[in-house]
């Protein structure tokens, strides 16, 4: 416990404000060194990390002896005045004056040296405090709270969607199934859209940011069972229109990393360049152009079938920032987007792809407006029509156009912070073979 006349507690990255001042640090032993009368701690608090200093007569004995103790992971508190130094962590140094060791850890799993991924996602809980992964987990934070921060300067509101649910959006093969007490089976939410677009006839422009779940098989480093998406709805808008949404979003999310994340970046040693080059126009191109493209590469894809992971990869690769690709064929894509009136087997519909080989970083479309339509477009996908009874009513009760898209979180930081695979832009990760931790 802290000694009745101890400083105030102060956070490592608040230091700069404390020099020559004498404060308290709380967190736990990163690193430690010892050098005759002379000891030297690492402490990390989740802000930061600090070096204090503790010389032999310069302290009580009993805390100067208590280093000898300390293990790393070790949590402690410690008293100390604020110098600054340039060849220390942070570019401050505190002179040790206290020492008080909260909990003596066992020894750390976590070595300084080279660890299998299996075993990291093993000890998911603990990687999480390495200086590496705190850096992914605070360009996540940035980007999530410019997300807010874009729609809601856009009139936005704000919606939450369920995540237990009654129907698909896209059908039930890749979803979680569960049972719902005595009302039959439910499933966990594959997208909040559907939702979306009953808020957005009562509020106009909305947008929810939650977690999402596809059963998926899939075991490739753009995939996870569990994922965080955030998804915007507008009623009267077009295709045109979310285009321009979306890039907008893009760039705002990119030039809010870039100016307020740099320090991650350069632990992660993220080259800023390509994200520098971020800036609109993106490209737009059409389904067509794209195979067209993927030919004259060697990749030829026939007509009507999606995309798949390495196709994107090769045409992400061919810009220099995102890229639009529009109007896909209407039967490789969901049963509620419009067809295009000037080519009714297309889809008013967009895959915004990331540079760099990322690939599909967001997806939406103009939605079926037209009773009827929506209708017959459900027995065209083997749905059954009573679970969207209430789908339908949007389409009976003042049915305008509208439009929205859904940028996966994850994959947005993976490529920000130039990650190889999703699960490191989670805090943790659900793959195809693991729920643990």
């Amino acid at each position: 416990m802290s000694r009745p006349d101890a400083p105030p507690v102060a956070r490592i990255s608040e230091l700069a404000h404390h020099l020559g001042a004498e404060v308290r640090l709380q967190g736990w032993v990163y690193h430690l060194r010892s050098s005759g009368k002379v000891r030297f701690l690492v402490l990390r608090d989740g802000s930061g990390l600090a070096q204090a200093v503790l010389v032999k007569g310069q302290m009580p004995e009993a805390d100067f002896q208590a280093f000898d103790r300390l293990t790393l992971e070790s949590a402690v508190e410690l008293c100390g005045r604020v110098k600054a130094d340039a060849r220390a962590p942070g570019g401050y140094e505190v002179e040790a004056t206290a020492l008080t060791p909260l909990h003596i850890a066992e020894p750390y799993p976590i070595q300084p040296k080279e660890h299998g991924v299996g075993f990291l996602l093993d000890h998911r809980h603990l990687w999480l405090r390495s200086p590496r992964q705190q850096a992914i987990l605070r360009v996540r934070d940035e980007v999530s709270r410019a997300c807010r921060d874009f729609f809601h300067e856009r009139g936005f509101v704000l919606v939450d969607t369920p995540i237990l649910t009654p129907t698909a959006c896209e059908g039930t093969t890749a979803l979680f199934a569960t049972q719902y007490l005595d009302r039959g089976t439910a499933y966990l939410s594959q997208s909040g859209q559907l939702y979306l677009e009953a808020a957005a006839m009562a509020l106009g422009r909305v947008y929810c940011f939650g977690p999402t779940f596809r059963a998926e098989k899939s075991k490739t480093r753009r995939h996870l069972m569990e994922f965080w998406m955030v998804e915007a709805e507008a009623a009267f808008f077009t295709l045109e229109d979310i285009l321009g949404l979306a890039e907008d979003l893009v760039c705002y999310l990119v030039d809010r990393v870039l100016s307020e994340r740099r320090r991650e970046l350069e632990l992660l040693e993220r080259d800023p360049g390509p994200l520098s080059a971020v800036a609109k126009p993106f490209p737009r191109l059409r389904y067509a152009e794209v195979l067209e493209r993927l030919a004259a590469a060697g990749a030829a894809l026939p007509f009507g079938e999606d995309l798949g992971g390495d196709e994107e990869t090769l045409v992400s690769r061919m810009f220099d920032r995102p890229v639009m690709i529009t109007h896909y064929p209407l039967s490789c894509k969901a049963f509620y987007m419009e067809a295009d009136p000037e080519d009714p087997r297309l889809a008013l519909c967009v895959d915004l792809l990331a540079p760099e080989g990322y690939g599909e970083i967001i997806g939406g479309s103009q939605r079926v407006a037209d009773l009827e339509v929506l209708k017959r477009r459900l027995v065209e996908h083997n749905l059954p029509e009573e679970p969207f009874a209430w789908y339908l009513d949007l389409r009976r009760y003042g049915s305008v156009p509208h439009a929205g898209f859904g940028l996966g979180l994850e994959r947005v930081v993976a490529w920000l912070c130039g990650l190889k695979h999703v699960r490191e832009a989670i805090p943790f990760p659900r793959l195809l073979d693991r729920l643990y931790p």
